[in-house]
C-alpha cells in the first residue's frame, strides 16, 4: 500500500475527516477502515474498478449509508451517522450516479428541491442567475419536464440541483457516465470552472486519466481498502492506471 498523508498546500484543518470507516451491505462488508480528507479548495480524486467502494463512500460521508464503524467529521462536527437531510443542511451536496433527477418535475423544480435546507428567496434568485450562466440550456429548459432532457442536460440538471445548495463539499459521482464524448468535455471543463472558483470537491470518476489532470490530490481504492494517498502525479508515476481498469485492479499491488 502507498499512503502519502502529507498535505503541503494547504495548513488549515481538513473541511472533511473521514476515519477508518467500515460500511457493509448486510453481511457483506464493501469498506475496510477507510480513511481520507478533503481540504477546503480542493479537487480530490478517487479512483478505482466498478465495485471498488467508491460510491459507497460517497453514499456514507452524504448519510444516505451509515457505517459499522469509523468517525465521519465535517468542518469540526461530528457528523457519523446522520441521515442525508441533516449532511444537507450542513453543507453537503451529493451529486448522484446516474443523476436521479425527478423525471415528471420541471427543471425549475428540480432546482427548488436542490435548495430545500438551506433556501433564501433572494439568494435563490442570484443562484439562479449563477446557474444559467453557467448552464444556458437550463433556462432554457426551465419549464421543461426533466425527463425530456438529453443525457447530457439531465447531468447539468443534476449538478445544478447540487449547486443552488451552496455546498461547502461538492461531491459528484460518476459525472461523465454514459455520456457522448461532447458532452464529457463539457462536463469536465465544468468542473475546472467550479473548482476555479474555490468549490472544494469530492470526485468519483470512471475516466481517471481526466480525473488526475485535475485533481489536486487522490486515493485509489480497491476491494474496499485504500491502496494508495497522494498527489495524482505521483499515483500515475507508482500505479499502473490501465492494469488498475483492465487488469487486476491494484495496478500491481
Amino acid at each position: 500500500m502507498v499512503v502519502n498523508t502529507t498535505h503541503d498546500t494547504i495548513k488549515t484543518d481538513p473541511i472533511l475527516n473521514v476515519q477508518s470507516i467500515d460500511v457493509a451491505y448486510g453481511s457483506v462488508r464493501v469498506l475496510h477502515e477507510v480513511s481520507l480528507q478533503v481540504f477546503a479548495g480542493e479537487l480530490v480524486s478517487i479512483c478505482g474498478i466498478n465495485g471498488a467502494g467508491k460510491s459507497t463512500t460517497l453514499k456514507t460521508i452524504a448519510g444516505v449509508l451509515k457505517p459499522q464503524s469509523g468517525q465521519i467529521v465535517f468542518r469540526g462536527q461530528d457528523i457519523t451517522g446522520k441521515n442525508a437531510e441533516k449532511t444537507h443542511r450542513l453543507g453537503i451536496a451529493l451529486v448522484p450516479e446516474g443523476r436521479e433527477i425527478f423525471p415528471s418535475l420541471t427543471v425549475a423544480e428540480n432546482l427548488r428541491i436542490g435548495a430545500f435546507g438551506r433556501y433564501d428567496a433572494k439568494r435563490y434568485a442570484q443562484d439562479l442567475e449563477d446557474i444559467f450562466e453557467l448552464f444556458p440550456i437550463l433556462k432554457e429548459r426551465y419549464n421543461q419536464a426533466g425527463g425530456l432532457l438529453s443525457g447530457g442536460e439531465q447531468q447539468m440538471l443534476a449538478i445544478a440541483r447540487a449547486l443552488v445548495s451552496r455546498p461547502d463539499l461538492l461531491m459528484m459521482d460518476e459525472p461523465s457516465l454514459g455520456l457522448a464524448p461532447a458532452m464529457v468535455d463539457l462536463i469536465f471543463e465544468l468542473i475546472e470552472t467550479l473548482k476555479n472558483r474555490g468549490i472544494t470537491i469530492l470526485l468519483v470518476e470512471q475516466n481517471a486519466e481526466r480525473a488526475l489532470k485535475i485533481a489536486d490530490r487522490a486515493y485509489l481504492l480497491s476491494t474496499g481498502y485504500i491502496k494508495f494517498a497522494g498527489r495524482p502525479e505521483d499515483m500515475s508515476e507508482t500505479i499502473d492506471i490501465t492494469s488498475v481498469y483492465l487488469g487486476d485492479g491494484e495496478g500491481g499491488f
